[in-house]
């Protein structure tokens, strides 16, 4: 069985996570640019029961534009945000795909706010990509 580790950019919060992702998915919200500094985020999700978190976290909760909650978990040393809980999806934890630091991590297979909120200069050339606005 797959094992995958991510972790913070000091390494002191880890996210052990076993077999495949449940999604991988890329969302171009603003809320999600904001929380990742970039032009949209890259996420895995996983079920609870497979991955173990280690380490200090800090957590900071958003509404988001539908109204539910979203909690992300940071390390509170670096300030890498490593992982977040949706609220509708209790089962599920979601882990930025570029904590693995591995350029062969799958694909995405769906694109949140896409393109709404995409920024023009984005393509993300991935083979039936589902597109979600």
């Amino acid at each position: 069985m797959a094992m995958r580790r991510a972790e913070c950019a000091c390494g002191q919060l880890s996210a052990t996570c076993t077999g495949e992702p449940v999604r991988v998915s890329v969302c171009h919200c603003l809320a999600c640019k904001r929380r990742t500094g970039s032009a949209f985020s890259w996420n895995a999700r996983w079920a609870r029961a497979n991955v173990i978190v280690e380490g200090r976290t800090a957590e900071f909760t958003r509404i988001g534009d539908e109204g539910g909650r979203s909690t992300g978990s940071f390390c509170p040393d670096c300030g890498t945000t490593l992982y977040y809980r949706v609220d509708a999806q209790p089962d599920l934890i979601a882990i930025a795909a570029g904590g693995f630091a591995d350029p062969k991590f799958s694909a995405p297979e769906y694109s949140s706010y896409d393109p709404s909120r995409r920024c023009d200069w984005v393509e993300i050339r991935v083979e039936d990509l589902e597109r979600f606005d």
